[in-house]
């Protein structure tokens, strides 16, 4: 009977230590663990002179791809917006958190993305063909692959 009590207070224990550690909210993916967060508007600068770097990074959520959730822009600076897709397209997001807070963990990449994918995107987000027809150039940009995000409450 010891045995039993003191194996359930150690579960019991170890799951309250290690749900400590993440951040309170609705989770997806991998979720992300406390520690290290910068803000959205300081990746550029965390980035550098680098083209790809690992980070855990917090902002506001401008748009969410209208068809399945399948990606998510980030605010920036200057009205500027950060593109945020998921690793493996492993899972999406409700589509209705623009304006929420979320916190993301993975890798953001300075990339140029192609007009094909630009029209692709806007089509996503079910943008008019007007807008979409406007697309005409390759856009540099910073790209954010997420492994585990979480909106917080």
């Amino acid at each position: 009977m010891k045995k039993l009590v003191l194996s359930l207070a150690l579960c019991l224990f170890a799951a309250f230590a290690f749900a400590q550690d993440a951040f309170e909210g609705q989770s997806f993916g991998e979720g992300v663990k406390k520690g290290g967060v910068i803000s959205a508007t300081e990746v550029n600068a965390k980035l550098g002179d680098k083209t790809k770097a690992d980070m855990k990074v917090s902002g506001e959520v401008v748009t969410v791809c209208k068809k399945k959730g399948c990606f998510m822009t980030l605010k920036l600076t200057n009205g500027e917006t950060m593109f945020v897709n998921f690793k493996d397209y492993a899972f999406f997001m409700p589509k209705d958190i623009a304006g929420k807070k979320v916190v993301i963990d993975g890798f953001a990449e300075r990339k140029t993305t192609s007009v094909e994918d630009l029209k692709h995107y806007a089509e996503d987000a079910k943008k008019s063909a007007e807008e979409i027809a406007k697309i005409t150039e390759p856009k540099k940009e910073i790209v954010f692959e997420a492994k585990g995000v979480v909106i917080l409450n």
